[in-house]
Parts: C-alpha cells; sequence; structure tokens
C-alpha cells in the first residue's frame, strides 16, 4: 500500500505551529500552494509549507481545494518564517499578511459601456444630441456620460432604446501600466549622477546591497532613487516603493509617471478589497512592475523583486503597533536580503539606528548636501517666547505675525505647523477644575471645535461638548486649554482676515482622496496660509511656499520618550524644509521656551552632523538602542490588580531564569555586559488605561550579540500562562513607550 502524502499547512490564524493534512491523490501540491482546508467548523484558506509521504495520514482531515493562484516563492515564506521568529509573533498571523488580499480574488463585477452606434434619431433634442457628441467611438461608463454631456440617466436610457447607443461589457481596467525606463530621465547635477550611478551599480550586483541616501530636504532624492527603479525595470525585475502616509500623495504619483510614463501600482488601505485582489495577483504572476504602497506591500508576493526603496525611512510611521509588531524598515533590509536586492533607505534626516549603519560600513552612504538646482536651503531662527511670547489668549508671536503678514504681502504662502490635532488638547471648568477625560482611557479628550465633540485619540471614544459643567452644573465655565490646529486656523482669521487659510489634519472627512485633494490645492498655490500638523511635513513640494513658522516647536521634547530628541528634530527639520522649494529663498521661524536646547541649537545653526554626533553619543554611553536591544512586554487585564500580579509573576520569573548560551540575566541596577539582558520594571504604562484595560509595561534590554528572543521564549515557556482576561503583548524593537 502507498504512503499517503501529507502537507503540512500554515492557516491565516494565531497559531504558530503548521496543522497536518491529507492531500487527495488528484491534487499534486507543492510548497507554497494556497489551498482551502477545514479547520474546526469552519473552511479556511491556508498556505502548503511542506509536503512529505506518510504510512498513517487515515486520521486526517484532507485538503478541500487549490486555489487557481500563482504559487509563493521560497524567498517569501523564509521572510514570513523570519519575521515571526523575530517578532514572536504566530507564523499564522504573518502569513496572514502575506495571503490576506488573495481571499478577495474573483470575478470582479463587471462595467457597462455606451457608445454611439451611428443610427439616425426619429426625434431630436439639445440633450440627446449632446449625449451622442460627447459618446462618440468610445466607450463610456453610464455616469462618466451622464457628466460629460450633462444629462440624466434617462437620456442614456431612451437613446439605447431608440438604438442610437449601445450598451457592452468593458474590459476590466488595467491595475498598471508598463513602467518604461527610460521613458524621461532626470537631468541629474554631478552629485546625483554620482549616487543614482552607485545605486544602479547595487541593482546590478543581483545580490543583497543596502544604501542610505542622506540629502538636504529638495536635494533631488526621489529622482536618484528612481534610477535605482529604472535598473531594475531595465533587468526585467520588479522594484518596490516604500512610503510612511497611506494616502500616497498625487504628486508623488504624478512625478513617478512623468519618470515612467504611467502611474506604479497603489497598495494601501484605502484602495479597494477586490482592487487589492488584483494587484497581489498580477505582482504574483510579474505582471505589475513597480508597487508604491504602504508598510503592509511589504508582505506582496513579488515574482522577481529586485530593489525596494524606503522613502523617509526616519518616520515611525513604519512602525506596526497592532497585531503583528514589527518596524517595515528593518523589515525591509531582511526581504532584500532574503531576496538578495538592493535596498535603498532615503531621508533628510536619517534615524539613529540607520546613520550608525552607515558609520560602521553596514550600509553605503551616499549623500547629497545641496538642494537641486543650487536653490539654498532655508534660513532659520528661533523665536524665545519667554522674552516675546505671544499677547494673552493668542498663540502667535509678534515676530511670527508679521513674518506672516510680509509673506502674504509678497503673494507667497506661509505654513503654520503644530502637530497637534482637533481645537485644544484639554477641557477644564473654570469653576470646580473638573478635566474631561475619556471613560475608557487615562487621557484627556481633545476638543474638536468643527465637529462640536470632545474626542479621545487613543480609542476613538466621542461625547458632545456640554454648555454646562457636569460635575458642579456651572454654566458657561469650560474653557479650553492650549492650541490645536483647529484653535490656530481661528486666530489666523482673526489676525489675516482677507488670507485663504486651509487646514490639514488627518482627523478631517474625506479620508485620502480629500487629502490628496488638498495638498495639491497647496502646491497650485490655491491658499495663502497652511495650517497643519505632521502630515505636512512628508516630502512635499510647495512651491509658493516661503515661510515655515514651528508655532510649539517644544510639544515633543516632554514625554520621557529616549528618542524625543531625534523625533523632534527630524520633525522640525522636514517642517521647515517645506519653505524654498520654488524660485524664492524661504525662512523658517521656531517659537521655542528652549532656545539653548540641543535640538534648538542644531536646528537653528545648521549643524546637523553635531546633532547626530551627540545623540549617537548619548545612545552609546546610556546602553541604548542602536547600541542595544530592546524588548516591551505590555500587560494587560480588566483591572489593575491582575495586571501588576501578572506582570510581577513575570520580572520574578526572568531573575530566575538560569543561564544559557547567548544570555546571562542581569539584575536591573547592574551595568550589563555582552552575554547580560536586563530585565526593567514592572511599572505602570503612562497610559495607564487603554480601551478600558489597565496596562503594565516590562522592558528587556539586551547587549545586540545576546539572543533577546531565546530569552523571551524562555520567560514565556516558564513564566505564568496568560488567564482571567490577563493578556501579554510583545513588542520587539519598540518605537512608542506609552
Amino acid at each position: 500500500m502507498a504512503d499517503d502524502i501529507v502537507v503540512d499547512l500554515v492557516a491565516p490564524v494565531a497559531v504558530d505551529t503548521a496543522y497536518s493534512y491529507r492531500a487527495p491523490p488528484h491534487l499534486d501540491l507543492q510548497p507554497g500552494d494556497i489551498v482551502t482546508a477545514p479547520l474546526g467548523s469552519r473552511e479556511t484558506t491556508a498556505i502548503v509549507w511542506s509536503v512529505r509521504r506518510s504510512a498513517s495520514a487515515g486520521n486526517l482531515k484532507t485538503v478541500s481545494a487549490v486555489h487557481d493562484l500563482p504559487r509563493l516563492k521560497p524567498r517569501l515564506m523564509e521572510f514570513i518564517d523570519w519575521v515571526a521568529r523575530y517578532t514572536l509573533a504566530p507564523r499564522g498571523m504573518v502569513a496572514r499578511m502575506a495571503i490576506r488580499a488573495a481571499e478577495h480574488i474573483g470575478p470582479e463585477t463587471p462595467k457597462i459601456g455606451y457608445r454611439a452606434t451611428g443610427a439616425a434619431l426619429e426625434r431630436t433634442t439639445p440633450a440627446r444630441l449632446r449625449t451622442l457628441a460627447a459618446a462618440g467611438d468610445f466607450a463610456l461608463t453610464k455616469s462618466a456620460l451622464m457628466q460629460a454631456a450633462a444629462v440624466s440617466g434617462g437620456v442614456i436610457d431612451g437613446l439605447v432604446d431608440c438604438g442610437a447607443l449601445e450598451a457592452l461589457t468593458l474590459p476590466p481596467a488595467a491595475i498598471a501600466g508598463v513602467p518604461l525606463p527610460d521613458f524621461a530621465p532626470a537631468q541629474l547635477n554631478d552629485l546625483q549622477a554620482e549616487a543614482a550611478q552607485a545605486l544602479r551599480d547595487a541593482v546590478d550586483a543581483r545580490a543583497y546591497r543596502a544604501s542610505l541616501l542622506e540629502g538636504v530636504t529638495g536635494s533631488g532624492k526621489t529622482e536618484v532613487y528612481f534610477e535605482a527603479v529604472a535598473q531594475a525595470l531595465r533587468q526585467g525585475g520588479q522594484a518596490l516603493i516604500l512610503m510612511p502616509e497611506i494616502a500616497l500623495t498625487a504628486q508623488f504619483l504624478e512625478r513617478f509617471a512623468g519618470r515612467f510614463g504611467v502611474r506604479p501600482a497603489e497598495w494601501h488601505s484605502g484602495v479597494a478589497a477586490r482592487k487589492r485582489a488584483r494587484i497581489w495577483q498580477a505582482v504574483a504572476s510579474g505582471e505589475v512592475k513597480v508597487v508604491a504602497g504602504a508598510r503592509s506591500a511589504l508582505f506582496l508576493p513579488f515574482a522577481d523583486l529586485r530593489c525596494i526603496v524606503v522613502d523617509e525611512e526616519h518616520e515611525a510611521a513604519y512602525k506596526q503597533d497592532d497585531g503583528v509588531s514589527y518596524h517595515a524598515r528593518d523589515m525591509a533590509v531582511v526581504r532584500a536580503r532574503i531576496e538578495k536586492a538592493a535596498i535603498v533607505l532615503a531621508s533628510a534626516t536619517p534615524s539613529i539606528e540607520t546613520r550608525v549603519n552607515a558609520e560602521q560600513k553596514r550600509y553605503d552612504w551616499l549623500r547629497l548636501p545641496q538642494r537641486h538646482g543650487a536653490r539654498a536651503l532655508p534660513d532659520l531662527a528661533a523665536i524665545d517666547l519667554r522674552k516675546s511670547g505671544p499677547s494673552r489668549g493668542q498663540w502667535l508671536s509678534p515676530v511670527l505675525q508679521t513674518a506672516v503678514a510680509e509673506t502674504l504681502s509678497r503673494g507667497e504662502q506661509a505654513l503654520l505647523f503644530l502637530n497637534r490635532r482637533g481645537y485644544a488638547p484639554l477641557t477644564l471648568c473654570r469653576a470646580c477644575g473638573h478635566r474631561f477625560q475619556c471613560p475608557h482611557c487615562t487621557a484627556w479628550l481633545v476638543e474638536h471645535r468643527f465637529r462640536r465633540a470632545l474626542v479621545c485619540h487613543h480609542c476613538g471614544h466621542v461625547e458632545r461638548r456640554p454648555n454646562v459643567c457636569p460635575e458642579c452644573a456651572s454654566e458657561d465655565s469650560l474653557t479650553a486649554c492650549g492650541p490645536g490646529v483647529e484653535r490656530l486656523a481661528e486666530e489666523a482669521a482673526v489676525l489675516f482676515p482677507d488670507a485663504r487659510t486651509l487646514v490639514l489634519s488627518s482627523d478631517f472627512p474625506g479620508g485620502a482622496e480629500r487629502m490628496r485633494a488638498q495638498l495639491q490645492e497647496v502646491a497650485d498655490g490655491g491658499c495663502d496660509i497652511v495650517i497643519g500638523t505632521q502630515l505636512v511635513a512628508k516630502g512635499h513640494n510647495f512651491p509658493l511656499m516661503t515661510l515655515v513658522g514651528a508655532v510649539d516647536a517644544d510639544v515633543g521634547l516632554t514625554s520621557g520618550d529616549p528618542r524625543a530628541a531625534e523625533r523632534t528634530f527630524q520633525l522640525l527639520q522636514q517642517a521647515t524644509g517645506r519653505a524654498g522649494r520654488g524660485e524664492k529663498p524661504g525662512r523658517g521661524l521656531v517659537q521655542t521656551w528652549q532656545p539653548d536646547h540641543p535640538v534648538m541649537r542644531a536646528l537653528v545653526s545648521g549643524d546637523q552632523e553635531k546633532f547626530y554626533a551627540e545623540e549617537i553619543s548619548a545612545r552609546r554611553n546610556a546602553f541604548l538602542p542602536p547600541f542595544s536591544r530592546l524588548a516591551a512586554l505590555i500587560i494587560s487585564a480588566n483591572d489593575r490588580a491582575s495586571a501588576e500580579a501578572h506582570a510581577r509573576a513575570l520580572a520574578r520569573i526572568a531573575g530566575q531564569l538560569p543561564s544559557a548560551p547567548g544570555y546571562a540575566v542581569a539584575p536591573a541596577d547592574a551595568i550589563a555586559d555582552e552575554n547580560e539582558i536586563t530585565v526593567l520594571g514592572p511599572a505602570e504604562a503612562p497610559i495607564a488605561v487603554v480601551r478600558g484595560r489597565h496596562r503594565f509595561r516590562i522592558l528587556a534590554r539586551a547587549p545586540r550579540g545576546a539572543d533577546l528572543q531565546a530569552f523571551l521564549r524562555a520567560l514565556f515557556r516558564e513564566g505564568p500562562k496568560e488567564r482571567g482576561g490577563v493578556r501579554v503583548s510583545i513588542d520587539v524593537d519598540p518605537v512608542s513607550f506609552l
């Protein structure tokens, strides 16, 4: 009797191990095949991870069907395994990110188009004649034809009934055109050309090679890394461009189309599920050559990936905290190594981790110290709020007000930058001191006056802003404390009543399309004053913008985040870098209470190298990343006592773990050496309650050479098990410490 074929399947569930199934004789299953199999009481999609023969497979469930989809490449499966091992996430959840889009593959709803037949009309009207003229020989959808001819749907239906128009099924729209590597190469200066050649050489090598492309704002980094993409296309390969924002700006897409003739395929949550499924399939088959997308695009099944670009690599938006916790920049480097591809990390303000890798020769270091076209960098100056503060009830200092007025008088644009959404971060009662706090989180409710609501930015709780204090019933006693972008807009409307003002914030309705339209409006000069959060500091090009005012430059320095100085420097440098990118010189004014802070001094002096040297030295002395590795354990429960008890039990077990190859455990107050892991905590999280769950944190700090994952696995193997609503999440290489 012949042995049965047994396949081990990885299902998209929170389980690390594979499930064994019997393969039907008529299915020739191979690793990487996507199949349907019974799991519990339902059918699930899964990946064939391995195939083997077994003499005793009779009691195993049988695979139901195999999908008519491209087989996953071994390199993608290796990448899934690597991410799961590194992040300690269940392999099934990592695999889910790779195949989730494929679950929506299926026939698309056919679109109906209408075109003129040439048949004579028995009765003519102006509306009918306009419709036939608009239709011509091309098939247009009903909505497009209605818009082009300015008619109702009834006019079109009548023309179909009389035979003047015919309805036909339109072929599915192409996912993306074929980009042409030599469609319109940019004219590069000498430094750009040198960097571009280095990137082309890296792609040609067909081996893993990482490059940091560091250039000041406006230096033309995009045009340079486009040359790496072009070289991958010349080789017949594919390229991936990762962007930090979900909504890729229309400006970037048009720049890509101007260089390559067509837009890339877009990949982000704003793309419809059925379209994402088509893109997934086209990427796997090699039909789609270039994808530009958010961090999840990293898990697409590329057929022949030759080049990865991580634009604005310093951005914290590349870190995913929900579900599988991973940093897309770091995982992009891993995927490039597995794929034997070139990777470009581009930024005007690189992360400390990337800078250290470049300094230590792990990455090639390509530098663009000047703006393209010999344009000057903006002149920066600090406004000392201790000496030149705004009037009571205002947030713009007299110096900044004057600068905005002068800018507007010249017909130029000004940006007021404040990284705080809403109208005010706190609302309190002047009579009794009551502060409005989220009922589910230890966080103040943020007033959004445009919506007439108080909102929690952690859990999404919304309530109406009352007219009386709920604590003391006083009327007209509620006051807003501190500014948000909406409050700045209110002040700007009073100070500059004739100016066209636009507020850019991620929490306004309309989603990605509204944001794209507004950013394009700014670029086209459709407004005079832009008031925005960090969204405006993302590499946008506003040719008419000559003034940037940072309203509260200190806001990011008050947290306990060890990366606070780095992030503040990056954000302010990027924001002020929006000024002077056109033909006219730019200027940046930074309102601060701490003009002598190292971040402010480095920003105003333009001495970026000194800031990086001091910050890297401080990280080294404090034994913080990139000179060590961190892993955060977040213990949560429905009540504080359960969370704290579980956290303390974990910390106690951590201190009792025996030494093992690769690591030893040191007391929290010890000076760690190359073989010691220090466990800090537990401590209540800075935001102690989120969505009704009480939170404690433990931080494990390890030398770079220690096996931190082995330590954490041992801790969870020996430690207390989750029960009674207690949950423990792991965040390797944490970005948030809240």
